[in-house]
């Protein structure tokens, strides 16, 4: 695998060693060679009530008990919570105003639930209790009509408004990560009390380091490093607290979900998801793997591939991985999660 580290002293020496322009978006072949991991899937875990059903499973996320959240569309956009067992136990803010078109749910180190609507530009913090305690951002007028991606003049970016965002994440110290994704091709950090620090990345696409197209999910390590899936480049960019650059993975494909594990040791998922409109057929060739990382860059070994049957994954958009053998994974097409659990085995990373 290509990594490129950059710093103000060893970035010029950097981009001459890598023999091209850091810039350039890898080709759409570009998927490291990394050994298959041995896997199951746990069949019909989730236990519904008769009234109770998925829709497209958009995010997925457990507390420290290990209760898992659900956030999909249906016939509206719905947030269930099921027990450690895969038992429903309740929705949560039926009807909400600020639920409309999901896209992410993730749990903080305090068991709060957050959910990233990319329908209404809202990202929502709930307590364990299910009591809204902060809010990000702002639903549009009904007036204004539908929230669409741009044909003309780009939106303005403004620090507190979003253009259809996609997810959430957290630092050690509390300070938040918000990748303002589908119109604004960002990544905006606030303090924990929700007030506007700094961002990367602008109103419009690009493919040069620092710039996004489609910044669809994001996660932080340990030490408050930050990984961006920049998906439109197929690539993750990894940065620093400050939001500067430290590195860019490129060789495991369009990354649409990433997340990292609790540690002591963190390893790093990333989901080469097949698209979601099944066209070209082509691509389940090329995609549908998830990736099991080290958080340099280094590839462990790869799991799954596109399809519809159990243990195949059908555009994966959530992973939680609190417990890094075993995953519980979301699906748009194929209106599912899946418990997947991780055999140990003896791989080799590759670079």
């Amino acid at each position: 695998m290509k990594r490129f580290v950059i710093g103000c002293c060893v970035l010029a020496a950097a981009l001459l060693l890598s023999g091209r322009l850091l810039a350039q978006a890898p080709p759409a072949t570009a998927r490291a060679t990394a050994p298959d991991i041995p896997f199951e899937s746990v069949p019909n875990f989730l236990q519904f009530p008769p009234d109770v059903y998925l829709g497209e499973s958009m995010g997925v996320a457990r507390n420290s008990k290990g209760n898992i959240f659900v956030y999909h569309r249906r016939d509206d956009t719905r947030l269930h919570e099921f027990d450690a067992n895969g038992k429903f136990v309740r929705e949560w803010l039926p009807q909400s105003y600020g639920f409309e078109f999901a896209h992410k749910v993730r749990v903080d180190s305090e068991d709060n639930v957050w959910v990233v609507d990319e329908g209404t530009n809202m990202i929502i913090k709930m307590s364990p209790a299910g009591k809204v305690l902060m809010v990000l951002g702002r639903r549009p007028e009904a007036v204004e009509g539908a929230v669409e991606s741009p044909t003309g003049d780009p939106p303005t970016d403004q620090p507190y408004i979003f253009g259809r965002p996609t997810d959430v994440a957290w630092d050690p110290q509390g300070n938040i990560f918000i990748p303002d994704g589908y119109i604004n091709h960002r990544v905006v950090k606030f303090d924990k009390n929700g007030r506007f620090i700094r961002k990367v990345g602008s109103n419009l696409r690009g493919n040069q380091p620092y710039q996004f197209n489609t910044p669809h999910s994001i996660a932080v390590d340990a030490l408050g490093n930050v990984y961006v899936a920049d998906r439109g480049n197929r690539r993750i960019q990894v940065f620093d607290n400050n939001l500067v650059l430290r590195a860019i993975y490129d060789t495991v494909g369009a990354p649409w979900e990433v997340c990292i594990s609790p540690g002591p040791h963190q390893y790093l998922f990333s989901s080469n998801s097949n698209p979601d409109s099944n066209t070209p057929a082509a691509s389940w060739d090329v995609s549908g793997e998830i990736y099991k990382m080290e958080l340099d860059g280094r590839v462990v070994g790869k799991f799954g591939r596109a399809g519809k049957a159990v243990g195949q994954f059908q555009t994966v958009h959530g992973i939680d991985c609190r417990n890094p053998d075993e995953l519980i994974i979301s699906e748009i097409s194929a209106w599912r999660v899946q418990k997947i659990r991780l055999r140990q085995t003896t791989t080799t990373s590759s670079r």
